[in-house]
């Protein structure tokens, strides 16, 4: 993975958001090499290169639901609040067509009790549970992405090792706080 990785117009580090699963020591290798992109081609530009929901693009664009597969997750408690991270996919709800891939991280402390419980649950995809809770809510995109599928991102995506995929870091403030920090990568 190249080493300039980060967009320096927002807080979301797509490193940080790496190491949450996977090992900065091989350079991300198993879950592919990224490098910043400021021109994505068609569909993928659409897909990812606006302020808004993820969720609720993906579902607009396969024209059904999508379901949340959480794959692993984790919380820490550190100096710097009570965070919770988890990998996921997105699938549609009647095909079961994997759409999205995600990291996700978030500080706890900026949601309301009742919006972290259904996070937490691990049953309804993040924007759902924000759209659905009403939560005052901005999606900042902080920085687009090609990224080269390795052995996990291939597997997770139903892609091949080595095939070229996009995606996007992004920041979601809830009720004006920095709470949630996002890579999205779109499925081929």
């Amino acid at each position: 993975m190249t080493t300039d990785l980060s967009q320096e117009d927002a807080d979301v580090k797509i490193e940080t958001l790496l190491a949450e699963f996977y090992d900065a020591e091989t350079g991300f290798e198993d879950l592919g090499r990224c490098k910043a992109a400021s021109d994505l081609p068609s569909p993928y530009n659409e897909l990812l290169n606006h302020n808004e929901h993820m969720t609720v693009t993906v579902e607009s664009h396969h024209g059904e639901s999508v379901d949340v597969v959480v794959h692993r997750y984790h919380r820490t408690t550190n100096v710097d609040g009570d965070w919770y991270s988890r990998e996921i996919t997105l699938k549609t709800s009647k095909s079961g067509k994997v759409v999205q891939y995600g990291i996700v991280r978030l500080n706890i402390q900026t949601l309301d009790p009742e919006v972290w419980r259904q996070i937490e649950s691990r049953t309804i995809p993040l924007g759902r549970v924000l759209i659905e809770h009403n939560v005052l809510r901005e999606v900042q995109l902080c920085g687009l992405w090609e990224i080269t599928a390795g052995p996990a991102l291939a597997s997770l995506l139903d892609a091949s090792e080595g095939q070229t995929l996009y995606g996007r870091t992004a920041l979601i403030y809830c009720d004006g706080e920095p709470a949630i920090e996002l890579l999205e990568v779109v499925a081929p």
